[in-house]
């Protein structure tokens, strides 16, 4: 061991189903040299003559990243689908690498080769990688005249999505479903979703779909339907919420802590604004909690981390956040807390609709700054055969950058 070179000791290949003959010459020559070879069963039977051992990737994935790295310094082949970095295992592995230990030479992913059986264009395609990952991943991708492609584990999952449209009312889309391509076993198949009646779908499999129907689209603005929330009543209202995600501002690849969640719906926003942000909930009461995180998932962001717990006690470990949304629990012991906590820049709203709340704010706004802001909503409602302002109670919002 003590002899092995580290540097560009693994390469990590891309195969298509045509196997060995759809490698690149970089592809064959790393295969030439290779004191192992590494990969999932089938993409090693796509491989015919190897010169070297071969180890079959073990289940779970995680199990074969710590037997590859046991072999750091010799010269290894690990064997992936397609183009490893685009839904695949490739940054599995080279994130626990240093930059120069590793070189990828991919093929065609499964989304190209898809795209170019059905003539869209990938840019304008919504790509998702669904094989390992819940079918309300989709949730917020199925308006009427979309373009999606999907990857799926197996034939019973084509079922289980069409199924999924049928229930969302998108059952007159179109689903192609792509079984093997680039290889001789690959076939193309089109059907209307509600009348989904395939046989045998094989393995792998991606599916296309022309997304058509009436049924209700996810908006890409702050302010969902209130509606698509379960709740108990502890839910930050659709205007109020839209002017509490304007105001949290959120960006891609940032945290949010949403301290006192209710329904879950300023965190779950939050997500839906970008799939590289995060966001931890925290909230007191197991059911609201349960219920924010069945909410997450239905809406397809089931990356939502609930903590069942109270502020500033139970407050998130590890990263800080780059902004911080007080709905329930607001406290001048709260605030403190977190205003000797956070690192400056941090961006904190905090609503309030009770006047003690409302005070709290009030003084913080004094010490501190930022803005404060009285937001008073009224709704048309019947008076008799005739309709007037039925007014919602107050909120007071107070939005700071530390």
């Amino acid at each position: 061991m003590a002899d092995r070179d580290p540097a560009g000791w693994l390469t990590i290949i891309g195969v298509g189903e045509d196997g060995f003959d759809g490698l690149s010459a970089a592809s064959r020559a790393a295969l030439a040299g290779a004191e192992l070879v590494m990969g999932p069963p089938r993409h090693l039977s796509l491989l015919h003559a190897l010169t070297c051992p071969a180890i079959a990737w073990p289940v779970p994935f995680t199990d074969g990243v710590t037997r590859l790295l046991e072999h750091r310094g010799r010269r290894v082949v690990m064997l992936a689908s397609g183009d490893p970095f685009w839904f695949g295992a490739g940054s599995s592995v080279t994130r626990h690498l240093g930059r120069d230990e590793w070189t990828a030479h991919p093929a065609p992913s499964t989304f190209s080769l898809a795209a170019s059986q059905l003539g869209w264009a990938v840019q304008d395609t919504v790509c998702l990688g669904l094989h390992a990952t819940p079918l309300q991943r989709l949730r917020q991708h199925l308006a009427p005249g979309r373009q999606i492609i999907a990857l799926l584990r197996d034939g019973h999952a084509v079922h289980e999505l069409a199924a999924y449209c049928v229930s969302l009312g998108f059952g007159a889309s179109t689903l192609h479903v792509m079984e093997a391509l680039g290889g001789p076993r690959a076939r193309l198949r089109s059907v209307v979703v509600d009348q989904m009646a395939l046989g045998e779908i094989a393995h792998p499999v991606a599916v296309g779909i022309a997304t058509a129907g009436e049924g209700q689209a996810v908006s890409t603005a702050s302010g969902l339907p209130d509606d698509l929330f379960a709740s108990d009543g502890q839910i930050t209202k659709r205007p109020v919420r839209a002017l509490t995600l304007s105001a949290l501002a959120p960006r891609a690849g940032e945290t949010l802590w949403d301290i006192g969640a209710g329904s879950g719906s300023i965190g779950i926003e939050w997500l839906l604004s970008h799939p590289a942000n995060h966001a931890i909930a925290l909230e007191a009461d197991p059911g609201r909690a349960a219920r924010a995180r069945a909410n997450a998932a239905a809406l397809g962001v089931d990356r939502l981390c609930v903590i069942e717990g109270r502020a500033p006690t139970d407050l998130p470990d590890g990263r800080a956040p780059d902004a911080v949304f007080i709905g329930g629990g607001l406290s001048h012991t709260l605030l403190d807390a977190l205003w000797h906590r956070l690192p400056a820049g941090t961006r904190l709203v905090a609503n309030a609709v009770t006047l003690e709340s409302e005070a709290v704010l009030a003084h913080w706004h004094c010490a501190k700054g930022g803005a404060l802001l009285r937001i008073e909503l009224a709704d048309a409602a019947p008076i008799g055969n005739r309709h007037g302002w039925k007014a919602r109670y107050p909120v007071v919002q107070w939005s700071v950058t530390l």
